[in-house]
């Protein structure tokens, strides 16, 4: 996600602590190209002069000298980016009733949304399900309900029915079962008198918690008029921004939301059900300066396994029976969070590092033959992997099942040996399933160099 955007603030930051000097033209030279950077990530240019400005004061205030002026531009700079993104909104649920209404402009990944956030929570131990009342956009419901059931979410739909008043009072009492309902709306313009009317309505008849409107991450500085608009018709609690992987526009729709007071709370990522997390301007922009995110990472992580599988994997590490099947598991959860150079970006350290194309590609695929052997292995042999390296004739046979090369079989088995030497060192997880950083920092020292992902 703004790719372009985050390589130019990275750059500026480094060529700031790496310089000798502090000389005019270096400074602006980084300015113009965060400028430029700001401005193409359709950040509102206002807001753009205003960091630069205050940014080159700095760099040229006399009462601040050698190291402690670089900490200080940097710090200056990183404050002024978060302090446009806004502030973080926590999300907190009620016991017994919370109701999300949905709402946002054609085209912005609602319906989509809707799912996404059913998963979200379900994940985290919510009893949840959604309601589909738009009754104007023809095959909405059917999309819901697919969505749903591919996640295990209940919906309650009805395809033919032109009035969400009819829907939402046929499935009330259903409803009312649930801790967290989670509201599909019609796709509306905010000029649309008639559909804003009914938005109302909505609102009265279903009393929500939270208000959410969902804006396309390319909608640039319209949102803010948008949002302004939306918020007259139903108060708008939080903003939730859509297709941030797909533009390098997200800056408009980020930074128009923080300035009319909007809360942004989630921002989508990609088409997959975990590909939505809570936005956190700090997290954000030390993700965007190449500073890693630890925090996103294990919510990433929450989104694609529940909390009581999180519980029984712990538990096996504990008493050190993890085994193949394990280790299959946190692959296919490692295929659900993303591709690996999206996984590095969440890791200090690792999120810098220029790690080609083409190797993390073998590596994604290297990852998708061990699956493949595993499933083509005995119940004795995903317990106990070191008999197949004993028997050549159970080596072949896992190989010709599987489609892979013997030598693909022995990798996998070594990788098991040191995740397992990983898993049993000694170190304790937190109730979350996450390590403290300077713990992960020490392991990583320990292993980085023998393990190959």
């Amino acid at each position: 996600m703004l790719d372009k955007l985050s390589n130019v603030l990275k750059k500026t930051t480094d060529k700031i602590a790496n310089a000798l000097f502090l000389d005019r033209n270096l400074v602006d030279l980084v300015l113009r190209d965060l400028q430029r950077a700001l401005l193409e990530a359709d950040v509102n240019v206002h807001l753009v002069l205003d960091i630069t400005k205050k940014v080159r004061e700095a760099a040229f205030d006399e009462r601040i000298k050698g190291i402690e002026k670089k900490e200080h531009i940097i710090k200056l700079l990183y404050d002024e980016l978060v302090s446009i993104l806004g502030k973080k909104k926590e999300i907190k649920l009620n016991e017994e009733r919370n109701v999300f209404l949905i709402t946002g402009l054609y085209g912005s990944g609602k319906t989509t949304t809707v799912a996404k956030l059913c998963s979200y929570y379900a994940k985290r131990g919510f009893k949840t399900c959604a309601v589909g009342l738009d009754v104007h956009r023809p095959a909405a419901s059917e999309q819901l309900r697919q969505l749903c059931q591919k996640l295990n979410v209940p919906v309650f739909v009805q395809q033919d029915e032109k009035n969400p008043e009819s829907i939402w009072k046929k499935y009330k009492k259903e409803i009312e079962k649930y801790q967290l309902v989670v509201v599909d709306t019609a796709g509306r313009d905010s000029l649309d008198d008639e559909l804003i009317d009914e938005l109302k309505k909505i609102s009265d008849m279903v009393s929500p918690t939270e208000v959410f409107l969902v804006l396309s991450a390319d909608i640039g500085q319209t949102a803010k008029k948008q949002a302004e608009a939306f918020n007259r018709a139903a108060p708008v609690s939080g903003i939730i921004i859509t297709k941030m992987d797909s533009t390098a526009k997200g800056g408009g729709a980020l930074t128009a939301c923080a300035e009319i007071g909007a809360s942004v709370v989630f921002i989508g990522t990609g088409e997959k059900p975990a590909d939505i997390e809570t936005f956190n301007p700090e997290s954000f922009l030390s993700r965007l300066l190449g500073m890693g995110d630890l925090q996103t990472l294990m919510e990433k992580i929450h989104s694609v396994m529940d909390k009581d599988k999180i519980k029984e994997q712990q538990k096996k590490i504990s008493e050190g029976k993890f085994n193949l099947k394990d280790l299959q598991l946190q692959l296919e959860s490692m295929e659900a969070i993303g591709s690996f150079d999206k996984i590095l970006s969440f890791i200090p350290g690792l999120s810098k590092a220029k790690v080609p194309n083409d190797a993390l590609e073998s590596q994604q695929e290297r990852v998708k033959k061990w699956k493949y052997a595993i499933d083509s292995m005995t119940k004795e042999e995903i317990e106990n992997p070191e008999i197949i390296e004993k028997e050549t004739t159970r080596l072949q046979r896992i190989a010709k099942g599987s489609g892979v090369y013997t030598s693909d079989i022995r990798m996998l088995i070594k990788q098991y040996r040191l995740l397992k030497e990983f898993a049993t060192s000694g170190e304790q997880l937190s109730d979350s399933g996450s390590l403290d950083q300077r713990t992960m920092m020490k392991l990583a020292k320990k292993f980085g160099r023998r393990l190959r992902f």
